[in-house]
């Protein structure tokens, strides 16, 4: 089984891949990837995504072989070049910026291709989210989910889980940054005050360039005293790289509406639970 997006799961299947990150985490590691060998593919620049995954191959008793990601990027056809690695693994994980890329390798490969980021979308990193947001709340599919910000891989990413577990999922930014229409979960919303008192998780990407102003800012960033408008109980849940006093303030993070970093101590078992559950189907 491969893992390119969150549409192509059921929302059984997430269900059944929380229970299974769940079980990872309250249990001693056994050797559940012994014998296993996979190709990670890479850049320099990526911090927890890559940590977690060759640490929960190790602690699995797996082995895997690192590269850059711009090793895929070459003449040779991607059916070509996955016919030949696997010979010799057993699966791959690749963070990419060409989402095209890796659904191409997982249309010719027999072992699972798994998406660890592109332009595209998160879906591993949005799993761990919503599961860590499980283990807080057990309401966690009757909430409602406010994502601050221009379309990205991270909004992009909601926008599908809220699809596949009938979530309610607002989406907050200036005009002409839409992810599609409205629906029974995606609300598009210009006006940030509206929708606070509505919101108990708060989600927000690190922001382009071109909205790096004043103007923005003042009508988007999330502050202590917006938090405070928000249901009781809200979280902020800044997806790293988050970026003090852009697209959230400096006090706001030090605050107790922030999700906090060991909200993603889950990325481990998630990524785990990912490659266990892509092997055995």
């Amino acid at each position: 089984m491969h893992l390119m997006d969150l549409e192509s799961l059921t929302s059984q299947q997430i269900i059944e891949l929380f229970q299974l990150a769940h079980l990872l985490s309250s249990e001693k590691s056994a050797q559940l990837l012994k014998d296993k060998t996979f190709i990670l593919f890479f850049p320099e620049s990526s911090l927890r995504t890559r940590i977690t995954f060759e640490k929960g191959i190790q602690n699995l008793g797996g082995k895997y072989m690192l590269f850059p990601p711009e090793t895929l990027d070459k003449r040779e056809q991607s059916s070509d070049v996955i016919h030949y690695l696997e010979n010799w693994a057993d699966g791959v994980v690749a963070r990419h910026s060409s989402f095209a890329k890796l659904v191409e390798l997982s249309a010719h490969s027999s072992i699972p291709i798994i998406n660890a980021m592109t332009a595209r979308n998160h879906p591993c990193e949005i799993l761990s989210d919503l599961y860590s947001i499980s283990q807080i709340r057990e309401n966690y599919r009757e909430l409602t989910y406010t994502f601050v910000g221009p379309a990205s891989n991270i909004s992009r990413t909601w926008h599908e889980m809220a699809k596949v577990m009938n979530l309610s999922f607002n989406h907050v930014c200036s005009a002409g940054n839409a992810l599609g229409p409205d629906t029974n979960n995606y609300t598009y919303l210009t006006n940030l005050e509206d929708v606070l008192p509505e919101s108990d998780i708060i989600l927000t990407d690190s922001l382009p360039g071109e909205f790096k102003n004043a103007e923005y800012l003042n009508l988007y960033q999330i502050t202590l005293e917006r938090m405070k408008r928000t249901r009781p109980g809200a979280l902020l849940n800044p997806c790293p790289p988050f970026y003090r006093n852009e697209e959230v303030s400096a006090e706001v993070i030090d605050s107790p509406y922030f999700a906090g970093f060991q909200f993603k101590k889950n990325l481990l078992y998630m990524h785990q639970a990912v490659l266990l559950y892509c092997l055995s189907n």
